[in-house]
């Protein structure tokens, strides 16, 4: 016969109110028996045992139903069944532990501890101190935020011999008091653990970290020993201000790791940026000069600036192995130079207008040459250079004005002989220039020479050397002559070559003059007429290239070549990425190449060809299509884009433009692959409208 629940509850109901006790306990206990889950009749049931006296009964009733409530989540309902056990027995440890627990689950710490401390009580009365010594670990790991408590209880697991579940503890609790921006007290529970396993590297390096944040460089600096905790520790001294402390420990990284480039630039350029060229020599090695070429140009700069010029100019040397069109950054930089150290300046130049001359570039040399020489006007060597390559590159204007300035620079500088050389090469090239015979008259006081006026009379009367342009000028011109002097009047009081007499120029003798054979009679119309001759027309003067003008022309050509270089590096590097599958970084780099025009054709096929695999058929189309329009580098390569565009169109529902693409190829390319096929079937598909 089935068991009927409801009858036997209400059974017991009536015994109760009849005051039969044992009666109603019996009927309880058999719905108890009969339906172990029933936790409400068995709490029922051990109130009426506890009524009865049956303490015991009671208890393990209670302790039943309590674990029951537990297994189906009633936490607080089973607490409390579990506080009836205990005023029935205030020592079971099971219960004590169970009441302690669901306590803790519930948050409620303080009822917890008092719970499990009263089992370790019990344990150390009874002389289980290992025992006890593990309640009270638990005692202290109850409330995960107390972390005192959590590292007296790691203290305690220590003690107990248990040291690896101590550290991990330790190193739980230091992470936590990080991500609670509580650096101190994380490194403090760290050092807690380096102590027990002072060889783990595991701990030492968070305990580095922790140092850091903590702002204890010198407890991270003795832990550190890894390059990653070096560099963290140096990041963090050069942001806290302690440069040199962040030098240092960077140094020492680099000396852990040699081949480390990016480190060496740092310091390089660190140590360049202080000026000093000896620590910054320690990594500038091959690697790092190409990784960064404009480097070695700043560490000579600072090498010459010092009077080190040999390295410097070594410096100077390796950076234009390393840039081969450099030799612009080497001209500003001389320039740059040409006031305090002009030496230095000067031969680092000498090193770039040599590779232009070696490509016969005469212009540019002379243009830098110039530049240089007007920041520098009386640095002799530099003019001499400039004379010497107008020579070469047969620049005759530009060289009459560098042989002006080099006169006037031995004048300067006291060179009295080359400055007479050059001043009467000038004069017998220009005899009416006032300012040339001042420049002779200054060589010849140089000179010591007692009466310049007439060593200057002497050579401006003296007949002029044979040469072809003599035997011209000696030359008869007759009335019928078709060549035709350009001679203009000019105010002999507003000449520019006008011989004032109260000038100090007075003493020299026009008669005198005038008696010389070759130059008589030009000279005596000069003397009579007060003219000048213009011969602009006969011999316009070229002007030497411009610096900036030749430094901006260069510029732009390397600026375009830096663009196409810089397409073709991102277009090499998003092949590789897509080879290597990853389309998400190769994508943008072919969006990057694409703005180039030559190397658009490439990157736009390839990102069709990639939207089109990943279903971005809308995307492709318009990626085919600046192909398409874009040069292509053989007829096969403009073909397979145009195949590949009508295919897209196709599949993207778009019949007319794929036909219209297919019948251009067909033009172009004749019967390539299946085109006849594909317009056949096309034109076939728009007959049937």
């Amino acid at each position: 016969m089935a068991f009927d629940r409801a009858a036997t509850l209400r059974q017991a109901e009536k015994l109760l109110r009849q005051g039969k006790l044992d009666a109603a306990i019996a009927a309880y206990a058999s719905v108890v028996e009969h339906e172990p889950t029933d936790w409400n009749t068995a709490n029922t049931l051990g109130d009426l045992y506890a009524r009865a006296g049956h303490s015991e009964r009671a208890a393990d009733q209670f302790i039943r139903c309590a674990d029951r409530l537990i297994a189906e989540g009633f936490l607080a309902k089973a607490g409390a069944v579990y506080k009836k056990v205990l005023k029935l027995r205030p020592d079971d440890e099971r219960a004590l532990l169970q009441a302690g627990e669901l306590a803790a689950r519930q948050g409620l710490y303080l009822d917890a501890r008092a719970y499990l401390t009263a089992v370790a009580d019990g344990r150390t009365a009874r002389g289980d101190a290992s025992g006890a010594a593990e309640i009270r670990i638990r005692v202290d790991t109850l409330d995960p935020n107390d972390y005192d408590r959590r590292r007296a209880a790691a203290r305690l697991r220590a003690d107990r011999g248990d040291i690896i579940g101590a550290v991990g503890d330790l190193r739980e609790i230091a992470q936590a008091l990080a991500h609670k921006s509580r650096p101190s007290d994380a490194l403090a529970a760290l050092e807690q653990a380096a102590q027990l396993v002072p060889g783990d590297d595991r701990v030492r390096a968070q305990l580095v970290y922790a140092a850091v944040e903590a702002g204890d460089f010198a407890r991270a600096r003795a832990s550190a020993t890894s390059v990653d905790e070096l560099r963290t520790l140096a990041d963090a001294l050069d942001k806290h201000g302690r440069q040199d402390e962040a030098i240092e420990t960077l140094q020492l990284v680099a000396r852990l790791s040699p081949g480390n480039v990016d480190l060496a630039l740092r310091l390089a350029r660190t140590f360049l940026a202080r000026g000093d060229v000896t620590a910054a020599a320690e990594f500038l090695s091959p690697e790092v000069a190409r990784a960064d070429p404009p480097l070695l140009l700043s560490a000579a700069e600072v090498q010459l600036r010092t009077g080190r010029v040999d390295a410097g100019l070594l410096s100077v040397r390796r950076f234009l192995d390393e840039e081969a069109d450099g030799r612009e950054q080497v001209a500003r930089l001389s320039c740059r130079l040409a006031d305090d150290a002009p030496e230095g300046g000067f031969r680092a130049l000498d090193i770039a207008t040599e590779a232009a001359a070696a490509r016969s570039d005469w212009g540019w040399s002379v243009a830098a040459l110039q530049e240089f020489s007007r920041r520098a006007p009386t640095f002799v060597p530099a003019l001499l250079r400039l004379v010497e390559s107008c020579l070469d590159g047969g620049l005759e204007p530009a060289l009459y004005d560098a042989q002006l300035q080099l006169t006037d620079a031995y004048l300067t500088t006291g060179a009295g002989a080359e400055a007479r050389t050059l001043a009467e090469d000038l004069l017998d090239r220009e005899p009416w220039e006032i300012a040339h015979v001042d420049r002779l008259r200054r060589a010849l006081a140089l000179l010591d020479e007692r009466d310049p006026d007439r060593v200057i009379a002497a050579r401006l009367s003296a007949p002029a050397a044979p040469s072809e342009d003599a035997a011209v000028a000696a030359t008869p011109i007759a009335a019928d002559d078709e060549l035709e002097l350009m001679v203009v009047d000019v105010d002999s009081e507003n000449s520019p070559h006008a011989v004032d007499p109260d000038d100090g120029y007075g003493e020299v003798d026009l008669g005198e003059i005038a008696t010389a054979p070759a130059l008589a009679a030009t000279r005596l119309d000069m003397a009579d007429m007060d003219l000048s001759i213009a011969i602009d027309d006969i011999a316009a003067p070229i002007t030497a290239p411009d610096l900036d003008g030749v430094f901006e022309q260069l510029r732009d050509e390397v600026t375009m070549r830096s663009a196409v270089d810089a397409a073709e590096a991102d277009y090499q590097r998003a092949l590789v990425l897509q080879r290597a599958g990853d389309i998400d970084e190769c994508v943008p780099l072919l969006l990057a190449a694409a703005r180039e025009p030559a190397v658009r054709f490439a990157a736009a096929s390839l990102l069709g060809r990639i939207f089109k695999q990943g279903g971005l058929t809308a995307d492709a189309i318009e990626w085919f299509e600046q192909a398409a329009d874009s040069p292509a580098p053989e007829p096969s390569a403009a073909h397979e884009v145009l195949y590949e565009l009508a295919d897209a169109l196709e599949s993207a529902g778009e019949p007319a433009r794929a036909l219209a693409v297919w019948l251009e190829l067909q033009a172009d390319a004749g019967s390539y692959r299946d085109v006849a096929a594909r317009i056949d079937r096309l034109a076939n598909m728009k007959a049937r409208g």
